[in-house]
């Protein structure tokens, strides 16, 4: 275990990854991600438990995982987001249908992490090797 931990600590890719702002801007949307994620996630399996909705734990999850892909400086992260922004729109459009006031509640928060997501790409792709 200590040589898996000290190979990720002195390899040239995680060195280069944490060096500049872009990286503590990943940082900052990833504990974004988590703040909301965990207890939505958390709120989510207990209103599933209830026999509530459905929607809370899986789209809790997906905020977790994105906010743990970035924190790995994973690209995965940005899909992950939009897996989960389709679901929440798709879900937000079943439930609320075309009432646009009903929406609000429903998508602005989920949007301003999706920009906030897509603002970290930039960062995430300059610290992929795959890229250079």
């Amino acid at each position: 275990m200590s040589t898996l931990s000290s190979t990720v600590r002195t390899s040239p890719h995680s060195q280069a990854a944490r060096q500049g702002g872009g990286w503590w801007g990943i940082v900052a949307v990833a504990l974004v991600c988590l703040a909301f994620g965990l207890p939505i996630l958390v709120g989510g399996v207990y209103l599933a438990w209830l026999g509530g909705s459905l929607y809370y734990a899986p789209a809790g999850f997906g905020l977790v995982l994105t906010g743990i892909l970035l924190l790995c400086l994973s690209l995965n992260a940005v899909w992950v987001y939009l897996l989960t922004y389709a679901g929440t729109v798709v879900w937000a459009f079943w439930e609320a249908g075309f009432h646009w006031w009903a929406q609000v509640p429903r998508l602005v928060a989920p949007t301003v992490v999706l920009l906030l997501v897509l603002l970290v790409l930039p960062a995430l792709l300059n610290r992929d090797p795959r890229y250079h």
